[in-house]
């Protein structure tokens, strides 16, 4: 066992077999199935936590403000057609894994799984943040007093986790 099948194998979780990063292709693979999981499931927080449990905003609340049933309505439709999309990234992620050879028991190091799934998640909030909060001005994260402030604070946030996400990656390839 090379010292790089040994560092990666103490990462393994107990009871499953893993792939060490030997293959380029493999690699590509396992990173960009991560990072449409993290792409799904940021989705899928922003979408249940901000839209739905804390109220902030919708997706289209800007255009459509939710003070009436008819714009109400469309805000839903625009969060469920949103849901839907981020499920949808989240399933292909899923099947890239169980399309791999040997299934979902042979899953990625922790490192790459981990580090792969903070860079969508990351992209996600710098992509949506930028382009539906600045560009298209659909929503902010929490409108009324200080709403650039949170908007900004999202952005950092996204911009930590890609860059954790990216060193994480690296770590892994050592």
């Amino acid at each position: 066992m090379t010292e790089r099948e040994r560092i990666a194998a103490a990462d393994e979780p107990a009871g499953l077999a893993l792939e060490t990063p030997a293959a380029p292709a493999a690699d590509r693979r396992q990173v960009a199935a991560g990072v449409l999981l993290g792409i799904g499931l940021g989705g899928l927080f922003d979408g249940i936590v901000l839209h739905q449990i804390l109220q902030w905003h919708h997706l289209v609340s800007a255009p459509y403000p939710p003070t009436s049933l008819d714009n109400l309505e469309i805000n839903t439709l625009a969060d469920g057609l949103f849901h839907a999309a981020t499920w949808l990234a989240t399933l292909a992620g899923v099947l890239l894994l169980a399309g791999r050879r040997g299934g979902l028991g042979r899953l990625p190091a922790p490192r790459v799984l981990v580090g792969s799934l903070l860079a969508g998640w990351g992209a996600f909030n710098l992509v949506e943040g930028i382009v539906d909060h600045h560009l298209l001005g659909l929503h902010h994260v929490r409108p009324g007093p200080g709403q650039l402030w949170w908007d900004l604070g999202f952005l950092a946030w996204g911009a930590l986790m890609l860059l954790g996400g990216i060193g994480l990656l690296r770590s892994a390839r050592r």
